[in-house]
């Protein structure tokens, strides 16, 4: 599936599924754009990664949650590869515990790290997808955002913020033939996840009906389906990949 000369930026890249993501595209033709928030080392080693497959990219240590520094990621994205072709909002943190024993500086961060950083970088690609008339984004959500998750409020919260505005954003840049989806993930096996014990981890893997927990190389496969022409008539769409979740 080729996706040639296109760039992309894949935010939350230095590891897990967004690590996985980046690969998938640069082996699919792409020029790639990493992120990472703080991970400078991982983030250089996936570069490195990347440029031994003979991949052109980029790294840029920056924090999404902040509007300024998605504009000066942006710059240096436009001074290397031009706009973004392909973007895909994958960064994102969790949070398990009571949202009685949150504070507000705690929910504040979680929303900002996982929802308004989708927003930031959309705010920053549409303009020029909209001159071109052409244009994928991605939105790499949780099931937890359309059904909710005990424990999970804020984290469940930021997730559903992301299936409004993925529909919303699909119904506004339709007339530009700019696509807009996104992937609710079900539990994919990466760092996120470590925190299980041996039991919780069974316990999850009986509500699963292939009675595994997926891959990030899984979700890789269908970001790299969404955003190529075999689903140019698909946008809008809250796309589930939990293995059959009961």
């Amino acid at each position: 599936m080729h996706l040639t000369q296109k760039t992309v930026l894949v935010t939350g890249s230095s590891r897990g599924i967004g690590k996985a993501i980046a690969h998938a595209f640069g082996k699919a033709g792409c020029r790639v754009v990493l992120n990472a928030s703080r991970s400078q080392i991982q983030l250089e080693q996936t570069q490195k990664e990347l440029e031994q497959m003979g991949v052109p990219c980029l790294s840029v240590l920056a924090d999404v949650s902040a509007y300024t520094a998605c504009q000066d990621m942006f710059a240096q994205i436009h001074d290397t590869f031009g706009s973004v072709d392909i973007l895909v909002n994958n960064a994102g943190i969790s949070h398990i515990g009571l949202f009685t024993d949150m504070a507000p500086a705690d929910w504040q961060h979680i929303l900002a790290v996982n929802l308004e950083s989708v927003l930031n970088c959309t705010h920053l690609a549409v303009p020029d997808m909209v001159h071109k008339k052409d244009g994928v984004i991605l939105n790499i959500s949780s099931m937890w955002g359309s059904v909710g998750a005990s424990c999970e409020a804020v984290y469940a919260a930021s997730k559903g913020g992301i299936h409004a505005f993925t529909k919303s954003m699909a119904k506004e840049l339709g007339p530009s033939g700019i696509r807009v989806n996104a992937i609710a993930c079900g539990v994919i096996d990466t760092e996120m996840n470590a925190c299980f014990t041996d039991k919780e981890r069974l316990d999850l893997m009986d509500d699963i009906a292939l009675m595994r927990f997926g891959k990030p190389e899984e979700v890789a496969d269908l970001a790299v389906f969404l955003a190529a022409k075999t689903a140019s008539f698909l946008t809008g769409q809250i796309i589930t990949l939990d293995g059959g979740m009961l």
